[in-house]
């Protein structure tokens, strides 16, 4: 019996999954700003997507990883399986045959406008004028509204955006509801702004990889758990 039991011992390990296997990798931006995103160097250590991570992972019984990638190397992660999913987007954002979860975290672009120059009353309003923008990223609502008259600005983040905004660089910037919010609260930089011109509300998604560990129906069974213990409601209020 006593000789049996290295072998038994073996067996029981090797049954055991690998190390790291039970896993759920999130890809994030590193481009993302608080109240999104916290980052020590290239690790992710805070804010809303690292809450809603680790969340998500507890629902469905594994261990949330993250996986920070600057923009244009994200696609390519996320369609090989490198990442399981991001979440805080929509299919429009996003070029890829990537399976969408149920839409479930509210985010309101708008745009602010300095108190030096007019309040805008509609996105027609600002034809023609600069406007900051992040590289890379889309504003379709924009782009129709405005056609040939959105003229873009392009930075390397929202903050570049804001801090030019701030000290007169450029009149408009784009940005959304919780950076605004969370800038605010911070005053960092101060922003003397008109009230924000709301652009569009979303109710954003994940985008899950076809080759990743989890399925778009343990996403949504996740996400469920979540909406009616209300505790994407309570990470979101974290931070306003």
């Amino acid at each position: 019996m006593l000789r049996t039991l290295p072998i038994l011992l073996l067996l029981w390990l090797a049954a055991l999954p690998a190390r790291g296997a039970s896993d759920i990798s999130f890809l994030v931006d590193t481009g993302t700003e608080m109240p999104m995103a916290r980052f020590d160097g290239w690790q992710l250590n805070g804010g809303i997507h690292f809450d809603i991570g680790q969340a998500l992972a507890r629902s469905m019984g594994r261990q949330a990883a993250f996986l920070t990638l600057p923009r244009q190397r994200m696609l390519k992660a996320l369609d090989t399986g490198n990442a399981d999913l991001i979440c805080g987007y929509i299919p429009q954002w996003l070029d890829g045959r990537f399976n969408w979860s149920q839409p479930f975290l509210p985010t309101v672009e708008v745009l602010l406008t300095s108190v030096a120059s007019e309040r805008p009353r509609k996105l027609s309003d600002v034809s023609g004028q600069v406007i900051g923008t992040v590289l890379g990223y889309k504003h379709p609502e924009l782009e129709r509204a405005l056609g040939a008259g959105f003229v873009r600005d392009d930075g390397p983040t929202t903050e570049a955006s804001l801090r030019k905004l701030s000290v007169g660089r450029m009149r408009h910037a784009v940005t959304s509801e919780y950076i605004y919010h969370y800038r605010l609260k911070q005053r960092d930089p101060p922003m003397a702004v008109h009230p924000p011109l709301r652009i569009k509300s979303y109710m954003t998604q994940c985008a899950v990889s076809p080759n990743g560990k989890v399925t778009v129906a343990e996403v949504d069974a996740a996400i469920g758990q979540l909406l009616r213990t209300g505790a994407i409601e309570s990470i979101i209020a974290k931070y306003r």
